[in-house]
């Protein structure tokens, strides 16, 4: 009848009535809901600009990417004329450090602007609100493994990113940050192998034990002694 429609695909879709459609609340501040998405038309297919990168059958994106896309993340890129700076949508100490600080680790992994800036940036923001020490620490557990998956990630700017976000998470959160060290030093000593980390990793590890205090190391640290006597 003419009620039904005809999709390109052979599937018959009846629309709602008045009384099937849910109603929408209005999002909250800062946390806004995503919109709905319209159907494809047929002709979308055929025009790749107009294809959703977030479609079915686009490749998926990253957990990040996707909660950035849904506006989970509470801020934006701004390009500006000589640097890029990010712009909040609500004060940065009024957000919730759970999950927005671990989301914001995750994104070091990206490789793709505007994702790359946005989780660095917003990560060193973060952490730079009045306190975020009593914030951070409570999540520490859950935050050392992704940074370490970051200094085990084989692009170069990925471990850079990770390496930075630790020094930063150390310098706000001191010693509570040392009994989770030696998850991480494994990775770092691997790297000393590339000539372009050894001073930015002996530098990092100076400021680790400058913001912890005197650190029991284990014995990846010994590993990393022996690579900076060999290799300096």
């Amino acid at each position: 009848g003419s009620n039904v429609l005809r999709m390109s695909s052979g599937i018959q879709i009846k629309p709602k009535t008045a009384v099937q459609k849910s109603k929408t609340s209005s999002p909250l501040p800062c946390s806004p809901e995503p919109a709905l998405k319209p159907q494809p038309k047929p002709s979308d297919k055929l025009n790749p600009k107009t294809i959703d990168p977030f479609g079915a059958h686009s490749r998926p994106p990253s957990a990040f990417a996707a909660i950035y896309a849904k506006g989970g993340i509470p801020c934006r890129l701004v390009h500006g004329s000589v640097k890029h700076r990010l712009q909040w949508e609500c004060l940065p100490e009024t957000v919730p450090f759970d999950p927005l600080l671990v989301t914001l680790a995750e994104g070091l992994r990206e490789t793709k602007h505007p994702y790359t800036f946005v989780s660095k940036e917003g990560f060193k923001e973060l952490l730079m609100v009045e306190g975020a020490t009593e914030k951070a620490i409570p999540l520490l557990p859950r935050l050392v493994p992704v940074l370490k998956a970051a200094l085990a990630h084989l692009d170069d700017e990925v471990f850079g990113r990770g390496l930075d976000a630790l020094v930063q998470l150390s310098a706000v959160v001191g010693p509570s940050l040392n009994d989770h060290l030696k998850h991480l030093l494994t990775n770092l000593s691997r790297r000393l192998m590339d000539k372009k980390f050894r001073e930015k990793i002996t530098v990092a590890l100076q400021k680790l034990e400058q913001y912890g205090g005197k650190v029991s190391w284990p014995d990846d640290y010994s590993v990393i002694c022996t690579f900076e006597c060999n290799f300096a």
